[in-house]
């Protein structure tokens, strides 16, 4: 059986790392670059870093910071926001990412998927989904919750798969920042659909709460911000927990 994994993410506003809760009220987090290299030497399995601002002039800026978390850690990392080009993911591969991960632009294009799965393998390309809960069911949001796309989680999830995707990084958008549990139906429900691994993102709190994801929502790695920023938990304790309830993960 495959290991579960533990992904710390650093999502990154003019340099510097910040957290907050429903994408909201944003607050400094620390160093990007100091936090990842914490996060490698405590057992991170990968981590994930996130240009929230993604702006044109923000841009290298964030090319160096690639390359300074490269230099720092000995674990794989996507990176994300803003990418819609097959020149930018080249950018951030050669500043030394493993993987990219898109997002909005994949919604405006998803002729994107299969072109970077097509250009650098589907390993490298990971497709971000934000979903919301409401009357008609898990509906995929865009621009951080704020624009609503028509489209449905689990059918977008199985075209993100059809076009090539390695991964999907699904975030409940009702459940950032709460630190009340992941959303389990939803998570259960897109990997049940797709036969390429699911992160889980949004609301982890405690160890029970990367428990019940990895078993009831059947998701083959956990994404989590502001409980490993904060020093709520360790992802040492977290991993400690989860080989108890005999849940496979590399110690």
């Amino acid at each position: 059986m495959l290991t579960k994994r533990i992904i710390p993410c650093l999502d990154i506003k003019n340099g510097r790392t910040v957290k907050g809760v429903n994408f909201q009220d944003l607050q400094d987090a620390g160093d990007p670059v100091e936090l990842a290299a914490l996060y490698s030497a405590e057992g991170a399995d990968e981590l994930t870093l996130l240009d929230i601002t993604a702006t044109l002039e923000g841009r290298e800026t964030f090319v160096q910071i690639v390359k300074d978390v490269a230099r720092a850690i000995s674990i794989p990392f996507t990176v994300g926001g803003g990418i819609g080009s097959a020149a930018q993911v080249e950018a951030l591969l050669a500043a030394g990412a493993d993987k990219v991960s898109i997002n909005t632009s994949a919604i405006v294009n998803p002729g994107l998927i299969s072109e970077l799965a097509n250009q650098f393998g589907s390993q490298c390309v990971v497709v971000a989904i934000d979903t919301r809960l409401t009357e008609k069911g898990w509906e995929v949001v865009s621009h951080a919750g704020t624009k609503t796309t028509g489209l449905f989680a689990v059918p977008w999830a199985k075209e993100c798969f059809d076009r090539g995707a390695g991964e999907i990084l699904l975030t409940s958008f009702t459940s950032d920042g709460t630190r009340k549990g992941f959303a389990l139906d939803i998570t259960r429900q897109v990997s049940e659909s797709i036969k390429i691994p699911v992160i889980a993102s949004g609301g982890a709190g405690k160890p029970e709460h990367f428990e019940e994801v990895f078993t009831f929502g059947k998701a083959d790695a956990a994404l989590a911000a502001g409980i490993f920023h904060y020093g709520v938990i360790s992802i040492a304790e977290i991993k400690a927990f989860l080989k108890e309830k005999g849940i496979p993960v590399r110690i």
